[in-house]
Parts: structure tokens; C-alpha cells; sequence
């Protein structure tokens, strides 16, 4: 099966960067540079080198906008796989289950680019003015009860009416865990902090970062983004700050159910023996009084933020009488969905 018109013209409209070459990149397809995003220091009582890694900056406000352009390099992917004669059918549509920045930033860049429609899976009790404004943006939403239990990827495409799509909340096959924040990981890498404080939701930041220590570490041949320094970078301690409170201001860090993380103890346990981060590395609960100090801070120095976003600055806060005064530590804000 031939393109169509319409799908060469998709296809001429997707711009082509590079996968690592940081002369060329690709995000944000407006305005390729990298780093993407600022990073620059911020002020914390008793602190003298802490520094926050921005991704507000991006075009819907978070760090989701440099997964959704991911999906649209694997629908150009798709284009020039049917275009050589070796896909015959249309273009799938994609499902996910979100709280809504994933969905905002995905669909967003999908309609720029006029590619399929994403198909969302949101709880029955999500804010109804998120739910209007995915509809908005075109989003197909279905609702549906996530707390009952862990949803397949078979689950998701069935309760999205997409069972011939793909599921982006499972899909191994987009390689998440190394491909959906790798210049992100790079941009934070590059910083050479101590200590560096990372939001983690469905943790996929998280293993991005760590995924790409790992390579650098593993590899002879450095990645030409990598412009750090390699012990720093294995020596850095990373701490994902995460909540289990189904209370918590910080809402897109909890789910009920959490299928698709790799995270667990084993894995971070293998990656502090090998090397591949600093010893105290791990993923913490914070506690909801130092989320709402993180976020008092920072609206003080007008960082755009919303709590999700800002968990890494209460986990720091958190583990404040632990921390050197002096260390170079790194907060990575995700952001906040504009509206």
C-alpha cells in the first residue's frame, strides 16, 4: 500500500533532526536546540548550590512534550515503513491512560502535525475541566474506574475502542525507558550535580536517566551528547520522590495500579552495585507538609509549577539534615499542563 497525498504530505511536514547528534537536534520541532529547556540556580534556606532543571519551558508547559514528540517520530516511522512497501494498512491510532499532561502534550503535537486522533483512558473521577479540555484538543476520552485493578495493554485498547492501535502506557516496543526522555537525561546528566531529585509517576524519567548513566558507564564509545563528567554522573545520587496518598496534592504521582514500572528494589540495587549511580539512590515518599513548603518556594521565585511537578523540591526539603549545604544539587521541576 502506496501513501496517500495526504500521508506524503505528513510525512514532508515532520522535520528530521538527529537521534544524538547535539548540533542537530530535534526538540522542540519549532525550535530545535539542546538544551531544550534552562536550567539555572534557585535559592533554598541553608543551601548555597541547588539548581532547577525547568521543562515548564516546553510548548504545553511539561516534560510529557518531549514523549509526545517520540510518537510522532514513531508515526513517521510507520509513514516511511508504508511508504517502502512494508505496512499496508492506515495509520493505528494510540491509546494511553493519563491524568492528563501526557494526553495534552501528545495530542497537541499530534494535531499540529494532523496525525490520528489519541484515544485516552481517564478515571471516572478525573477533573471534569481536564476532560474538556482533552476533548477540546480532540482527544476520543473514556472513562472508566482505574482503581479496581491493573489494566493490560489488552484492557486498554478494548476500553478505548482501539483494539487495532497501540497502547502507549505499556508499549515496550516505543522503548520507553530509553527513548522518551533521552536528551532530557542528557540536558540533566550534563549538569554534573551531586545530587539530583527527579518527580517519579509512572517512573519513566526516572529509568530514563538512569538507563542512559548506565550507558555511558557500559559503553566505549561515549554518546556525543554526553558533555559531563562520567564519575559525577555515576556517583550522583538519584532520588525519585513519589507518594502513595490517594490524598495527596501531588495527583499525577499516585495510581492505584502501577503495571508497566520497571522500577523495583532489585533493579535500583543492581544499579547502585554495578555502579551506575550513587549509593544513597533510591525512590522516596514525601510527606505532604514539605510538598506544600516546595510549593510555597517556589512561587516565590515564580517557577512554574504544580505540586506533581515540584515533588523532587519536597523531597529535598524532606532530607534537608541530610544533605551537604554544599553539595550541587539538581531539582528537576516536569512542569505544569498550560491551559
Amino acid at each position: 500500500m502506496s501513501l496517500t497525498s495526504t500521508e506524503k504530505q505528513i510525512l514532508a511536514g515532520i522535520p528530521v533532526g538527529s537521534e544524538n547528534n547535539p548540533d542537530r537536534p530535534e526538540f522542540p520541532p519549532e525550535d530545535p536546540k539542546f538544551p531544550a529547556t534552562p536550567t539555572y540556580q534557585i535559592q533554598v534556606p541553608g543551601f548555597s548550590n541547588v539548581w532547577l532543571k525547568d521543562e515548564s519551558y516546553n510548548p504545553t508547559g511539561t516534560h510529557k512534550d518531549r514523549m509526545a514528540w517520540e510518537i510522532v517520530v514513531t508515526y513517521r516511522n510507520f509513514l516511511l515503513a508504508k511508504e517502502g512497501g512494508q505496512m499496508n494498512r492506515p495509520l493505528p491510532h494510540m491509546s494511553i491512560i493519563s491524568s492528563g499532561s501526557a494526553a495534552v502534550a501528545i495530542q497537541s503535537m499530534l494535531r499540529r502535525f494532523k496525525l490520528p486522533n489519541l484515544k485516552v483512558l481517564v478515571d471516572a473521577h478525573l477533573d471534569g475541566g481536564i476532560i474538556t479540555q482533552l476533548e477540546n484538543l480532540g482527544c476520543d476520552v473514556y472513562k472508566t474506574d482505574l482503581s479496581k485493578r491493573a489494566y493490560t495493554w489488552r484492557d486498554i485498547l478494548a476500553l478505548t475502542n482501539n483494539q487495532n492501535g497501540f497502547d502507549i502506557t505499556s508499549g515496550t516496543g516505543l522503548d520507553p525507558q530509553t527513548r522518551f526522555y533521552d536528551w532530557l537525561s542528557y540536558e540533566i546528566m550534563n549538569t554534573s550535580p551531586d545530587y539530583c531529585f527527579v518527580p517519579f509517576g509512572t517512573g519513566t524519567l526516572y529509568e530514563n536517566i538512569l538507563n542512559r548513566v548506565r550507558s555511558e558507564a557500559s559503553s566505549e564509545i561515549s554518546d556525543p551528547r554526553f558533555q559531563g563528567d562520567l564519575f559525577k554522573a555515576c556517583s550522583c545520587n538519584y532520588f525519585g520522590a513519589t507518594t502513595s496518598d490517594p490524598h495527596s496534592k501531588a495527583v499525577k504521582l499516585y495510581s492505584s495500579h502501577l503495571p508497566f514500572v520497571q522500577f523495583d528494589e532489585q533493579w535500583i540495587s543492581f544499579y547502585r552495585l554495578a555502579g551506575y549511580c550513587g549509593p544513597l539512590s533510591d525512590v522516596r515518599q514525601i510527606q505532604e507538609s514539605y510538598l506544600e513548603k516546595a510549593f510555597s518556594l517556589a512561587n516565590e521565585q515564580k517557577i512554574q509549577c504544580e505540586p506533581s511537578g515540584l515533588a523532587g523540591l519536597a523531597l529535598m526539603l524532606q532530607m534537608e539534615n541530610d544533605l551537604p549545604r554544599d553539595a550541587k544539587i539538581l531539582i528537576v521541576n516536569t512542569g505544569k499542563v498550560k491551559r
